[in-house]
């Protein structure tokens, strides 16, 4: 989901896995997901598009004809290993 900023309210076991840029946009978008979903995912490199489509519910992006997909690939050893070294961000 998507949503405006202010309106989602970051957990301390949450996890930032980094920014999004997007066009218009002059702050970058940060990009959230759950400790438990975190630990299912940690190993595999994410890529969120924008494609035509319905967006989920109350997600921003939906009035748009829009949706996000999330395209997903397992890390690399050399990537994972530089990973390893440096500890995930957690919200408040």
């Amino acid at each position: 989901m998507c949503y405006p900023a202010g309106e989602f309210r970051v957990g301390g076991q949450d996890v930032k896995l980094g920014d999004l840029k997007v066009a218009d946009i002059q702050e970058p978008i940060g990009f959230w997901m759950s400790a438990s979903q975190f630990e299912y995912w940690k190993h595999t490199h994410l890529t969120v598009d924008v494609v035509d489509g319905r967006g989920g519910g109350f997600s921003l992006e939906s009035p748009e004809g829009k949706r996000f997909l999330i395209r997903s690939r397992l890390f690399t050893d050399q990537e994972w290993s530089i990973l390893e070294k440096n500890p995930v961000t957690t919200g408040a």
